[in-house]
């Protein structure tokens, strides 16, 4: 685990839920979206939230509020591996 600023989860889940926002129902971020949102420097700093952004998807997959996706399909947040999606939660059919 990375040390990061108190309150920088909370930003992170708050940016993710914004940018899935500002994009159509059926669009999807990558975490990287988020850190860079919340990345207040103008380097690559951000690199450093990533892992932190992930786990805050998984954190927001948990509370019902979006899904990880990859090849455009859910997955499961504790065994998805590589680059991820983020996307508002579908209901299940």
């Amino acid at each position: 685990m990375t040390d990061i600023e108190p309150g920088t989860d909370g930003r992170l889940e708050r940016a993710i839920l914004e940018l899935l926002d500002a994009r159509s129902p059926d669009a999807s971020i990558c975490p990287s979206d988020a850190a860079r949102a919340v990345y207040e420097g103008a380097d690559d700093g951000w690199r450093t939230l990533m892992e932190p952004a992930r786990r805050a998807a998984r954190r927001l997959v948990a509370a019902g509020e979006v899904e990880i996706t990859q090849g455009g399909r859910p997955v499961e947040p504790a065994t998805a591996r590589g680059p991820i999606r983020i996307r508002r939660a579908r209901p299940r059919t």
